[in-house]
């Protein structure tokens, strides 16, 4: 006869030792509080009142709803791993890697570099069909401190942001603020630097810029004080201003491009009224967010076709 947990073999004697409802070889003399089956110590686990076995814990959490974060993310009781902000870091040290070993050079790393020259943000040469470049100009840097001060801000910055909006949401605003700091340097930023030199913008700050901005709006949206962020981009604005060889435009279209996605994320679902229903939150939150960059495309294709109209369009071939 098959043991079901409730009796021991002919030998044991009477009355029968209860067995282990997972575990039919083991005697027992313990219960769950929860089904009442038997169950060894191995399969019990401790509950707010005695012991539940391990079937009526897992059912258990089946019955808990998820705790959703402030977008509508699902939130742990496990503080998550940054794994998309520490991924992004590598990508941007990786990068910087390649380009020194091509120029032999830590501090003047684009000279004499191929990633340099075929990634780096021009707004002629994007006219010219070379649309890469409004991407992977955001993973180089012009020499170790660049590189060090932008990992270190994505490092403050880009931990908590992604905890709080979640890793979806976080990678796609810093890649529309990365991009919407390209469409700022094709829309305002000049050609040519000097009568003989292009202008050159690389680096991931108008990418960091937007999660500053996503910062500050998720801050307003907890109800937090925003004022320690709004100052460390008050300071940031200065310097973007106040010292040569800084891209402002980069700096200012990621800004613009990240408080804009965040928006889109923490604000509109409420104001076209989603109110407490999540799918419709989360639809609408999408939807806007793809509204955000739809825009930030179009001002990029529309810059294109203006450069072309005037013939200022260059291949690096």
């Amino acid at each position: 006869m098959t043991n079901r947990g409730w009796g021991g073999g002919a030998s044991e004697g009477l009355p029968p030792q209860p067995r282990c409802v997972r575990h039919p070889d083991r005697p027992t003399a313990l219960a769950c509080n929860r089904c009442g089956r038997p169950a060894c110590p191995d399969c019990l686990r401790e509950a707010a009142v005695g012991y539940q076995c391990v079937d009526c814990v897992a059912a258990g959490q089946r019955d808990i709803r998820p705790v959703r974060g402030v977008a509508g993310n699902t939130v742990t009781q496990a503080r998550p791993v940054p794994v998309v902000t520490y991924t992004l870091m590598g990508l941007n040290v990786l990068a910087f890697l390649a380009t020194l070993v091509q120029s032999r050079s830590i501090m003047n790393n684009q000279v004499d570099s191929s990633i340099f020259a075929n990634w780096a943000l021009n707004p002629a040469l994007v006219a010219g069909g070379e649309w890469f470049r409004l991407i992977g100009s955001g993973f180089l840097h012009f020499g170790i401190l660049h590189l060090a001060v932008n990992m270190y801000a994505l490092y403050i910055l880009g931990r908590d942001t992604e905890i709080v909006m979640g890793r979806s949401r976080y990678i796609s605003i810093y890649l529309v603020s990365l991009v919407g700091g390209s469409a700022s340097v094709m829309a305002f930023q000049p050609v040519f630097a000097s009568v003989t030199s292009l202008s050159w913008t690389a680096g991931a700050s108008g990418a960091i810029f937007g999660i500053m901005g996503a910062q500050a709006v998720l801050l307003l949206r907890l109800r937090r004080s925003p004022v320690p962020i709004i100052s460390v981009i008050a300071i940031n604005v200065i310097i973007s201003i106040s010292l040569p060889g800084i891209s402002f435009w980069g700096h200012a279209g990621g800004l613009v491009a990240g408080a804009a996605a965040a928006a889109a994320f923490l604000y509109v679902p409420q104001w076209l009224g989603a109110g407490q229903d999540r799918l419709k939150a989360v639809r609408i939150g999408w939807i806007a967010f793809g509204a955000v960059t739809v825009v930030t495309i179009g001002i990029i294709v529309m810059r294109v076709v203006q450069l072309r109209e005037q013939g200022l369009f260059l291949t690096s071939s």
